[in-house]
């Protein structure tokens, strides 16, 4: 079980929060309502939003603070698609069920763009998206990606960016070509998940910090859902504890394997510079196997990542394991001052595809893969319209094939970081 805190990190993101994070207050006592969720990232936070909007009585409970985890400290990308892209799903699903899937996604980027507008809270949304080749060989799966969106999933929102276009793009010299994809966008996640809960609130939802979920048991009438300090009793459980579902759930635990991820955040630039770097400043992720990712925040930052750990572990020296990366992709940052460095844990499942589902009135949202702001609210979406009698896209995702990682709780780690080396070798080559 990975530590948790009554504070943020010290992230760009909280460290700049134009406001006091609020405060809530910890469950005691013993309650009733219609619906618990645990967990209050994205994906629990957008599923009880549609819930109580829906006149649902729901309660919310966070071990920590809201969006403590990967929903506020992630790279702010929202990105159509999922991280094991359609092939898997397609495979699961059938090309039409799949395609289904896929329009649900295109809704969650046009919902992301909105939702902040009609609830009055800003997210420092910026439209647009590069996919960018590191690779010549992998040049070749841009141009497929681009005919395959257009033909088999009805998408005309990329472009293909090549070579000799890119450096309007792109101020560095390091990448091929690029998918530009109008539709994505950037933003700032815990302003998002902070929003979200403040509409949360206004729409009668309670919402309970340092309320950590110690067990929860069927009953006749639902489910009984302890805290250390306080009791919830409800009809619908949901849990949305992501990379955290550790002891609560070991069936759900066992599809998931921790995966450590971190970034940077550099000294705000000089305009001009910054302006450089991304000349229409959308957000950039390649596709190596272990990809960087990077974009400007509002102040000229570089905010940038990209490092991962199997083992579940974070570097001490956040910026110094980083900035080589940086620096491969932007030589004219060369010893650039980074002012904020920090990073998490992602929950990824084994073949990188959405775990999301439900038995009886419990319901469960999981396996991001890294890959989660869009992606959470296509499956909050399945998971409310279930809950309030309309299950046709859960059970889209009900059919995805989701296994365990092997060698159990002790080799599962292990075994997944020497395979992923092979996979980082071909980043290379």
């Amino acid at each position: 079980m990975f530590k948790q805190s009554a504070q943020h990190i010290a992230s760009y993101y909280a460290q700049t929060f134009p406001t006091p994070i609020p405060l809530r207050p910890t469950l005691q006592g013993q309650h009733d309502t219609d619906v618990v969720i645990v967990g209050a990232g994205f994906s629990g936070l957008h599923t009880a939003l549609r819930l109580a909007l829906a006149g649902k009585r729901v309660t919310l409970l966070e071990s920590s603070r809201v969006a403590w985890a990967a929903s506020g400290r992630n790279g702010g990308q929202a990105l159509l698609g999922w991280s094991c892209d359609m092939p898997p799903l397609e495979k699961s699903l059938g090309t039409e069920r799949a395609r289904r899937l896929w329009d649900s996604m295109c809704w969650a980027a046009e919902e992301m763009r909105e939702l902040p507008l009609r609830h009055g809270f800003d997210i420092d949304y910026r439209p647009g998206s590069l996919w960018a080749a590191v690779l010549p060989r992998r040049v070749k799966m841009l141009e497929e990606a681009l005919h395959e969106a257009e033909d088999k999933w009805g998408y005309d929102g990329l472009r293909l960016i090549g070579r000799d276009e890119l450096a309007q793009w792109i101020g560095s010299p390091r990448y091929q070509a690029a998918l530009y994809d109008g539709k994505g966008a950037h933003l700032n996640p815990l302003k998002l998940a902070q929003g979200l809960a403040i509409a949360l609130e206004a729409a009668g939802g309670g919402i309970f910090e340092q309320s950590q979920v110690v067990d929860y048991q069927q009953t006749n009438n639902g489910y009984r859902v302890r805290t250390e300090r306080g009791e919830v009793r409800c009809d619908v459980l949901v849990l949305a504890c992501n990379a955290y579902i550790d002891r609560l759930d070991r069936t759900l635990s066992r599809r998931l394997l921790p995966v450590g991820s971190y970034q940077v955040a550099t000294a705000p630039l000089d305009p001009a510079l910054a302006a450089s770097l991304l000349p229409r400043n959308s957000c950039v992720i390649d596709n190596q196997f272990v990809p960087d990712y990077f974009r400007l925040t509002p102040d000229h930052r570089l905010l940038f990542g990209g490092g991962c750990t199997y083992l579940g572990g974070i570097p001490k020296d956040v910026a110094s394991a980083t900035r080589p990366y940086l620096e491969r992709v932007f030589p004219q940052l060369t010893g650039v001052t980074i002012d904020y460095a920090w990073g998490g844990h992602i929950d990824c499942s084994m073949r990188r595809t959405p775990d999301v589902g439900r038995d009886s009135q419990r319901y469960w949202l999981q396996g991001f893969s890294g890959h989660g702001v869009l992606p959470t609210l296509a499956a909050a979406k399945a998971v409310s319209d279930a809950i309030l009698g309309d299950d046709d896209l859960l059970a889209l995702y009900q059919g995805i094939d989701n296994g365990r990682f092997p060698g159990g709780d002790t080799l599962a780690a292990p075994l997944e970081a020497a395979a992923k080396a092979w996979y980082r070798l071909r980043d290379h080559f």
